[in-house]
Formats: C-alpha cells, structure tokens, sequence
C-alpha cells in the first residue's frame, strides 16, 4: 500500500518528535530504533524509508527538542511583565517542574553528560540552538555592548543547565528543592537586580 506524501511526512514528525522526549528522558544510548518503532506501531523497517541512519534520527530529535524549547521560551518571555523577563526564564528554568520533566524539558539539561559523545552532526546541531539560544536571551541581560551581553549569557546558561543537571541527580527531594532555590536566588540577584 502506497501512502501519500502528507501521510509519509506526519509520519516522519511522529517519529521526530517521539525520539526526542524519549532522547531527553533516556539519553542517545536509549533509542533503540526497534523498540521506538513498536512503541509507534511502526516497523522497524519502516524507520529506513525516513532516515538514512540513527544518528540522523538523533540529529532532527536534537533539533525538534530545541525547537519546542524554543517555544516555551518565546512564550514565556511573550507572558512576562516588561523589565522581568529575565527573572521569568531563570525561575521557569530553575523550577521543580522542568527539573522532573526531563522529556519534555531543555535537551541541554537532559543530555549535558552525553553532548561530548554524540556524534558531530548532532553536536553540530547543539552547537546552533545554543548560538540561537543566546542570541533570544542576551537582549534581556545588562551590559552596554551585545558581545558583552552574551558572554554574561553563556556564563547564565551554563549555571542554569548545570543546576538541574545536579539537582536531577539528588534522590532526596527536599535536597533537589534546596539546589534549585539557591541557584535561582543567586541568578536572579546576579542578573537581574
């Protein structure tokens, strides 16, 4: 059966979009083609007729990721009061929603220990949503020249991801809470005050 380019194409974004929450919540070595396949109701051989391999599978999840990300992003800044846009992404980052959403979160967070891993078409991929990613956030840091603001962006950033980077790793709750708190509180005196 012969199905039409539409059909083929809603497809293909299904797959996308699937492999990249389960990408964030597993990690690259989690998407095992057969099993995401199955878990579409798709043949694993099927997966062939959208992708030449795995890896461009993680490249277009990777970039779907981001996108939604991107997204959140926008609206939240759409949503906030003027003069505390900045403060709305640190605490909407920072929060114990985001941290234990893994799948549906920042694919920085969620990938941070396996980025260096991957391989270079997916890194190449990382490499442009962050430039984008610092190019949206920049406006709303201090500084007087925008090179100067997004040096200051990148340093945010980094703390920002590797915060529930570390608090993803804590079992204890309370503790994960802590981390999160005294992080948000510290970037929002920091650059924004």
């Amino acid at each position: 059966m012969r199905y039409s380019a539409e059909h083929k194409q809603a497809t293909r974004e299904r797959i996308v979009r699937t492999a990249s929450r389960h990408f964030r919540r597993q990690g690259g070595r989690g998407v095992a083609i057969a099993g995401l396949m199955s878990k579409l109701k798709l043949t694993h051989g099927g997966f062939y007729k959208h992708f030449d391999s795995k890896e461009q599978l993680l490249a277009e999840a990777v970039a779907k990721a981001f996108e939604e990300t991107e997204a959140g992003f926008t609206e939240r800044v759409s949503n906030a009061r003027p003069g505390t846009e900045l403060k709305t992404l640190i605490e909407s980052y920072l929060s114990l929603e985001h941290c234990d959403n893994a799948g549906e979160g920042c694919p920085m967070a969620a990938l941070a220990t396996e980025i260096g891993r991957l391989p270079r078409s997916v890194r190449a991929e990382i490499d442009r949503a962050i430039k984008r990613r610092v190019k949206a956030t920049a406006k709303f840091l201090p500084g007087t020249t925008e090179k100067e603001r997004e040096k200051k962006t990148m340093a945010l950033l980094s703390g920002l991801i590797g915060t529930v980077s570390v608090a993803r790793a804590l079992a204890d709750p309370k503790a994960r809470q802590a981390v999160l708190e005294a992080s948000k509180d510290v970037y929002i005196k920091a650059f924004c005050d």
